[in-house]
């Protein structure tokens, strides 16, 4: 899976969490996977947690990160 495979995995809607960037289908933001990470949890155990999530959800919020810390904005697709 490509890096823009992963990024189409999130979406931004100023309807939805703010506008903040999500995982698509999901009311989860970006920043909340990452923040997770950064605190030690594994991809294992927040799938555990977010059943609904897949493992690509998760590199998508990753890839998603990156980009951010090159660029400064990145453009999502929009959920509507």
């Amino acid at each position: 899976m490509t890096t823009d495979d992963l990024l189409a995995r999130i979406t931004s809607d100023p309807a939805i969490c703010f506008g903040k960037p999500c995982i698509q289908g999901h009311r989860i933001w970006v920043s909340f996977i990452l923040d997770q990470l950064a605190d030690g949890r594994s991809v294992h155990e927040i799938l555990e947690d977010y059943p609904g999530l897949q493992e690509a959800d998760i590199r998508a919020c990753i890839a998603y990160g990156s980009a951010m810390a090159r660029e400064r904005f990145v453009a999502v697709r929009s959920a509507s």
